[in-house]
């Protein structure tokens, strides 16, 4: 079983890259890995998605975590297991999901936005909740789920996360965060994402050394 926390050790970000299609496949994964990311994650709802995701595992060859998002369902937990992937992102928390992403051998990150939700992925083998939506979700949110949730429970926002946020959520508790439109839009080129991807990296340092 992969450990997804330390993949998130040295940046604690997820690259959310919905709408990526198969053509920006390799030049979006040197973009994230030359500004330092390390966690990579393709939305099932974007074009051709099993295909960039099998282009990514395989140019990725290890040295990035390649996982897919908005898996929805145990048949596509399977193809996306069959494509390569490591990790398994949800924006829901469904146990047969959970479990099926299990028994694959998957990391999974199923996403919660009640105490409810989080325990009942907890109790289904989630290593880590997406708290999702992050703008519903605020620093003082982590702070409270924090203090009942199992210790070394990862929590990662997912929606509204930006650099004038990401101190707060860290002294809150927060673990990490999934980085969707701030890293990554359709059309933009591997340099706008490397660019854009160095600028949020650099404002995590700044506010965890903050």
């Amino acid at each position: 079983m992969t450990d997804l926390r330390s993949w998130l050790e040295e940046l604690p970000m997820i690259a959310i890259l919905r709408g990526i299609t198969p053509a920006e496949a390799d030049g979006a994964l040197d973009a994230l890995d030359n500004a330092g990311w390390r966690v990579v994650e393709v939305p099932l709802n974007s074009p051709d998605a099993l295909t960039t995701l099998k282009r990514m595992v395989a140019k990725a060859d290890g040295r990035m975590l390649v996982g897919a998002g908005t898996v929805l369902s145990v048949d596509e937990v399977h193809a996306i297991a069959d494509a390569g992937a490591r990790l398994m992102v949800a924006p829901n928390c469904d146990p047969d999901v959970i479990r099926a992403a299990k028994q694959r051998g998957l990391v999974t990150a199923p996403g919660v936005a009640t105490p409810s939700e989080a325990f009942a992925a907890l109790a289904a083998g989630a290593e880590a909740l997406k708290m999702f939506p992050g703008e519903a979700l605020p620093p003082r949110v982590v702070k409270a789920w924090r203090a009942v949730l199992p210790q070394g429970t990862l929590l990662l926002p997912v929606g509204g996360v930006s650099p004038d946020n990401i101190g707060d959520y860290l002294r809150a508790g927060a673990d990490g965060f999934g980085i969707g439109t701030a890293v990554y839009k359709p059309g933009m080129s591997a340099a706008d994402i490397r660019s854009a991807a160095a600028k949020l990296a650099d404002s995590f340092r700044a506010a965890r050394m903050g």
